[in-house]
């Protein structure tokens, strides 16, 4: 468990992200647009009981899960992401999606201290491993999974990660997110980067020759995600560091110009806020 009073609260005003009643319902496709989770109805909640079997949360029927996982996501929406990882987490693998975004971009923007974010993003990525085993054929406890690993693998050090065998874990991850949803456009910006990423520290030939990292891999997901999530800051942010990843100070400008539309797009909740936040921090 995360120690507890380390949860920093959203430093903004969450109104306009309060989703009550069917304002979640209504608002969903935009909130969800870049990692397609399905809307927690009461029929989703019952093919998640099902598929998860043992591991389904004792005692709960749809009803009451879908009205749980609801809640959840309204306090994820808001910028309550303690309350949001803890009712995702209380809800055993049926709730890991939710939970891992929660403790994931809380610790990404919200937690200074190093050790304290590696801390968090291990524990997603074992969060995610169950999820995995108990709800194989559900794109996000692949994504999840790949997010919370990458993450994990940022704050170790890259050459690190892929001396660990993480980096292809991350790869794999990626690849059956995106054979279940092949439009999953936070799935594609984590491709883009994985590829990027790769290159950025070890170089193009090698890069492409050890870890089948390429430069026209990382281009062509970036952008799918930029297509499917034209309105979503994460994109722009991720196409930026992309360029420089890939190019350095030859794509600073094209980087810097990603940076802007992301920091200028309206957020549709917390977590976009905190990007567009960062995004404009870039520039600085």
């Amino acid at each position: 468990m995360a120690a507890k009073n380390t949860w920093t609260a959203f430093p903004h005003d969450a109104s306009a992200f309060a989703y009550e009643g069917d304002a979640l319902k209504k608002a969903w496709p935009k909130l969800h647009a870049g990692d397609v989770e399905p809307f927690p109805d009461s029929k989703r909640a019952a093919a998640l009981i099902a598929a998860a079997g043992k591991a389904a949360p004792k005692g709960l029927d749809a009803d009451a899960l879908a009205s749980a996982l609801q809640d959840g996501w309204r306090a994820f929406h808001r910028g309550d992401f303690k309350q949001a990882f803890g009712a995702g987490q209380a809800l055993g693998v049926v709730g890991t999606s939710l939970a891992v975004k929660a403790i994931g971009i809380h610790a990404t923007y919200l937690v200074d201290d190093d050790g304290e974010k590696l801390k968090r993003f291990e524990q997603a990525a074992k969060l995610t491993e169950a999820a995995v085993a108990a709800l194989p054929d559900d794109a996000n406890s692949h994504y999840r999974h790949a997010f919370a690993l990458g993450r994990y693998s940022q704050h170790l050090g890259l050459l690190k990660a892929i001396k660990q065998g993480i980096a292809g874990k991350v790869r794999h991850a990626l690849d059956a997110a995106l054979e279940l949803a092949p439009k999953h456009a936070e799935a594609h910006t984590a491709m883009a980067l994985y590829h990027a990423e790769i290159i950025g520290k070890v170089g193009g030939m090698i890069g492409g020759l050890t870890y089948g990292a390429k430069s026209a891999e990382a281009d062509k997901h970036i952008k799918t995600a930029l297509k499917l999530t034209a309105d979503s800051p994460i994109a722009h942010i991720e196409h930026g560091n992309v360029l420089m990843l890939l190019h350095g100070d030859k794509q600073e400008a094209a980087a810097a110009a990603a940076y802007e539309k992301a920091g200028k797009l309206k957020p549709h909740d917390a977590m976009e806020a905190l990007d567009a936040e960062y995004a404009r921090a870039q520039l600085e």
